[in-house]
């Protein structure tokens, strides 16, 4: 812009009238016209991006810099009756019949070793779970424990929507699936041998000091993350699940291990939505850039499943 009129074009390209040249104190007033509109600009800016950080805090835990990026949203994965279990009758109680008793239904029933055991726990199907774990190269025990505990929880806590992918996800990013150091899960989920973290004792890690007198991770001094999904005893103390009904929370048991985590990440809400999903996992584990890796790792195993 010129501060000379006589050279300034019409809408045209042509010249304007000719008129008087600005005098000083015109010329003062209007710099401090466009310096108002500047700072007005200025301000107008600042606020917008203090006023998006701040909905980006609230939307992306940890920052306003968090991806977008969100869980899988895969299907319920499909169960199979539980075959009928038949008790020794050498355990079963109660008196033996005088001869010409007439048994009843029932202890007829108990006498031939046919009596049902109730099924407490669902029963993934075989042919499902042989295809995901070929698909997405998830040991079958571990894909079995994850799949089980979408399942109960998806029974237990409809509104959460925690999925078997999610928590496939953070179990190969804590530990490869319970296969860290070579380890491996057995037949009854137990890995073998169990996976003790290192002391957190503050040298390039947080500082908690012993929680449960070395109970889960066998140190007396400081805690230690334990287990495939690699939680801190006094986590496990308080979540800790039984998720192969056998009566006992064991964070070492992939079963139990892999049910308490879809019960902590529902603690914090819905996952259903992108926000609410990266919510949960941000509570898992306080770093967006770990919640970006297990969302790149859910939506992998979920897209081989499909």
């Amino acid at each position: 812009m010129s501060w000379d009129d006589e050279l300034d074009a019409d809408e045209h390209g042509g010249p304007r009238a000719a008129r008087e040249r600005a005098t000083g104190w015109q010329i003062v007033r209007r710099v401090a016209a466009y310096s108002g509109v500047v700072v007005g600009v200025v301000a107008l800016v600042v606020g917008a991006v203090v006023a998006v950080n701040i909905v980006g805090t609230a939307t992306n835990p940890g920052g306003f810099a968090a991806p977008a990026a969100d869980g899988p949203h895969v299907a319920l994965p499909p169960t199979v009756a539980q075959p009928e279990q038949t008790a020794d009758p050498e355990e079963l109680e109660g008196d033996v019949l005088a001869e010409g008793d007439e048994p009843t239904a029932e202890e007829s029933t108990g006498l031939s070793g046919s009596v049902p055991v109730p099924a407490e726990l669902p029963l993934i199907d075989a042919d499902w779970a042989g295809r995901i774990a070929a698909a997405t190269d998830i040991p079958e025990r571990a894909l079995a424990a994850y799949a089980l505990a979408h399942i109960v929880v998806a029974t237990e806590h409809p509104e959460c929507g925690v999925d078997w992918a999610t928590i496939a996800a953070i179990g190969s990013v804590e530990s490869g699936h319970g296969s860290h150091g070579g380890r491996s899960i057995d037949d009854a989920g137990h890995v073998q041998p169990p996976i003790i973290g290192r002391a957190l004792d503050g040298n390039g890690v947080a500082k908690i000091a012993d929680t449960d007198g070395g109970a889960f991770d066998g140190d007396t001094t400081w805690d230690r993350a334990v287990g495939p999904m690699q939680f801190i005893p006094s986590t496990w103390a308080k979540w800790g699940g039984d998720g192969d009904g056998d009566g006992v929370a064991d964070p070492n048991q992939i079963d139990d291990a892999a049910l308490t985590t879809a019960n902590y990440l529902c603690a914090s809400g819905s996952m259903t939505t992108p926000e609410g999903w990266r919510a949960a996992v941000y509570s898992y584990n306080h770093d967006n850039d770990y919640v970006d890796k297990v969302a790149r790792v859910a939506q992998q195993y979920a897209a081989a499943a499909a």
